[in-house]
C-alpha cells in the first residue's frame, strides 16, 4: 500500500466515521433537542395559562370576599322572625311621634323568598303632610330593610290641611330555616 492509498483510505475512514457519528449520535441528539424544545414551549404556554388562571382566581376571591361582606351587611339589616313585632312597634311609635294617627294596620300574606321572608303590612294613617313627610324621613333612618308600596295620599274634605295616607310597608326578615 502506497502512501497515497493510505491517505485515501484514511480520508474515507474519517468521512465514514464523521457520517456515522452524525447519523447515530448528532442526528438523534438534534431530534431529541427539538422535541424537548417543543415540550418546553408547551410547558411555558401552560405555565402562562396557569398564571392567568391564578390572577383570575385571585380576582374572583376578592370579589367573593366583597360579596360575602355585602351579604353580611344585608343580613345584619334583616331582623330574625321573632323581631318583626318590634319593627312594627317602631314604625307605629314613629308615626305617633310625628303626629300621625294610625287608623288601621293589617298584616297581609307573607312572601317566602330565597333566604328571606317579606311581611307586607297595610297601614292607614291620618295627619298633615309635613308630619307624614317627617314620618318617612325617620322611617328611612331605621337600621332595617323596608319598602313602601301602593302609596295613596288623599286630602281630607272635613279637615283642612289633613291627609289620609294608605300604603303597604314591607318588612323583610331572615328565614332561619334556610
Amino acid at each position: 500500500m502506497t502512501g497515497h492509498m493510505k491517505k485515501i483510505v484514511f480520508f474515507v475512514f474519517l468521512a465514514g466515521f464523521g457520517y456515522s457519528a452524525y447519523q447515530f449520535m448528532i442526528k438523534p441528539s438534534l431530534a431529541d433537542l427539538v422535541e424537548k424544545r417543543v415540550r418546553v414551549e408547551k410547558n411555558l404556554t401552560r405555565l402562562a395559562e396557569f398564571e392567568q388562571a391564578k390572577v383570575t382566581a385571585e380576582d374572583l376571591n376578592r370579589k367573593l370576599d366583597r360579596l360575602e361582606k355585602a351579604i353580611e351587611t344585608l343580613e345584619s339589616k334583616l331582623p330574625p322572625k321573632s323581631e318583626v313585632h318590634k319593627v312594627l312597634e317602631q314604625v307605629t311609635v314613629i308615626a305617633q311621634k310625628q303626629g300621625m294617627k294610625p287608623k288601621t294596620i293589617r298584616t297581609l300574606n307573607k312572601k317566602d323568598c330565597n333566604g328571606y321572608i317579606e311581611q307586607p303590612l297595610r297601614m292607614e294613617l291620618v295627619g298633615n303632610f309635613k308630619s307624614f313627610y317627617s314620618f318617612l324621613l325617620e322611617l328611612e333612618t331605621l337600621p332595617r330593610i323596608m319598602k313602601i308600596r301602593q302609596l295613596q295620599l288623599k286630602k281630607q274634605r272635613s279637615d283642612e290641611g289633613q291627609i289620609s295616607v294608605n300604603f303597604v310597608v314591607s318588612i323583610f326578615f331572615q328565614d332561619k330555616a334556610v
